[in-house]
């Protein structure tokens, strides 16, 4: 950004309910956005003309000066953005329902089906060519601007920005890892504070947290107090956790049992696992082929209606602030920040604090190659994120780390070089195939059942008609 003191901010999938409400919210609220432009960019007229609407709404309640732009093209808004948000899918939630349930046909079960497996890849096959395209006019309307990836599979569309478009300034992010939720609840965990009001910047300065790895699938590579290790405490806080899971048992496919596994996972390799709900997908172990202990089941496959209850409960939401069912007044407390507008806020304004983003490793890992595209803990401002360092990957983790790089990278390339080989190379490198056959069976069914929303050039090359 340069000559402005407020920040053009393009959403583009505004009507993304987990991103475009709270970017609302924080460029509403944010002293150091709210005197700059909102452009507002979704596909979906309806959806576009609530999104626009509850932020008019927002600004007027606030009485801020934020100026509000709505467009269906993006190529219309994108002139003068200092920051490109891409938050965008294709009836994600249908999709996934397929790729999850043909996938567990050939025994390969996902409790979220969107960055592992063939759910990653076919997600990405879905929206990495509508990402590239965007890149492109990123590149030629606002040079300048950062665009940044929060669709997944993160690491698969993250990488592919920073290779195929190296011209573009670029990070991807994913909210799992929000700062300072993150620490917050690892120091509770560690029995550092009870809650919130009893953090402090010198409490955050002791706990010395350093989590690394493959976006969905990082690990707590050091938890330490005052210099003594409290990882110990987190585990055993997950072990207390484990009887209170069991007991209840209303629990999502991607939250059923995390608890267990991740102490599991913590008496294998000695780290513990900071993403449970998506890295027990990422590994072999849960997939139902060989016996598991008592408490810790096959993984349930992702469950499509109650997702679908959910994004309509969100739009209710918006829905009742727009006919004033729910008071406009009320948007403030409703609704709070989000990762990756917190991140533009910090930048922006040069609050140095530091985030975990989806980046080139450059040593932070110093163990792993430099390019490898990690989710690390970063400093940023304009210039840029600027990786922490995290120490090293154990052994064992390195090499399964490596293996889901490999697969990613092969997915993006494939992508966008639309190569069927490298595709079917990518799910044969994918740590979920164990089978060629079953891999062969599930690309062409879910190429058959998904020809709406994929490239015609996978079908040539497939021989799928």
């Amino acid at each position: 950004m340069t000559g402005k003191q407020y920040p053009k901010v393009v959403v583009i999938g505004a009507g993304s309910l987990f991103f475009g409400r709270q970017a609302i919210w924080q460029m509403v609220h944010s002293p150091h956005l709210q005197g700059g432009t909102l452009a507002l960019v979704d596909k979906d007229p309806d959806r576009l003309e609530k999104m626009a609407l509850l932020a008019e709404m927002a600004v007027a309640e606030a009485g801020v000066a934020l100026r509000l732009e709505a467009a269906s093209d993006w190529r219309d808004v994108l002139p003068g953005a200092d920051f490109v948000a891409l938050s965008f899918a294709a009836d994600t939630v249908r999709y996934r329902g397929l790729d999850c349930q043909i996938s567990e046909k050939y025994g390969v079960r996902m409790c979220s089906g969107d960055t592992i497996g063939p759910g990653g890849i076919f997600r990405a096959m879905r929206e990495l060519p509508l990402i590239m395209d965007c890149v492109a006019d990123c590149q030629r309307l606002c040079p300048d601007a950062w665009v940044i990836n929060y669709i997944n599979p993160s690491t698969v569309n993250g990488m592919a920005i920073a290779r195929f478009a190296p011209a573009v300034k670029s990070f991807a992010l994913c909210d799992s890892l929000h700062m300072p939720h993150v620490k917050l609840r690892y120091a509770e965990y560690a029995g550092l504070v009870s809650d919130a009001a009893d953090w402090t910047a010198q409490l955050d300065a002791d706990f010395d947290l350093r989590i690394a790895g493959v976006n969905h699938f990082t690990w707590m590579l050091k938890a330490e107090y005052q210099g003594r290790d409290v990882s110990g405490r987190i585990a055993e806080r997950l072990r207390r956790g484990t009887v209170r899971q069991s007991m209840d048992g209303a629990h999502s496919a991607k939250a059923l049992h995390n608890d267990a596994i991740a102490c599991q996972l913590y008496e294998i390799f000695g780290v513990i696992p900071v993403c449970v709900s998506h890295t027990k997908e990422y590994v072999r172990f849960y997939q139902g082929r060989g016996m598991l202990p008592d408490e810790i089941p096959p993984l349930l496959i992702w469950e499509t209606d109650t997702r679908y209850a959910r994004h309509e409960a969100m739009w209710q939401q918006v829905d009742d602030f727009i006919s004033g069912a729910t008071p406009i007044g009320e948007f403030k407390t409703a609704l709070g920040p989000d990762h990756a507008t917190d991140i533009i806020e910090n930048m922006v304004g040069g609050l140095g604090r530091s985030f975990y983003i989806n980046t080139a490793n450059r040593g932070a890992v110093s163990n792993m190659a430099d390019d490898a595209f990690l989710e690390l803990l970063c400093d940023i401002d304009m210039d840029g994120p600027r990786p922490r360092p995290a120490g090293e990957m154990p052994r064992g983790l390195r090499g399964m780390q490596e293996i889901v790089l490999d697969t990613h990278e092969l997915t993006a390339e494939a992508i966008v070089k639309a190569d069927y080989r490298l595709l079917r190379r990518a799910l044969m490198t994918d740590p979920l195939t164990n089978s060629i056959a079953d891999a062969d069976a599930i690309l062409r069914e879910l190429l058959a059942s998904q020809r709406d929303a994929l490239p015609d050039h996978w079908y040539a090359e497939a021989q799928i008609l």
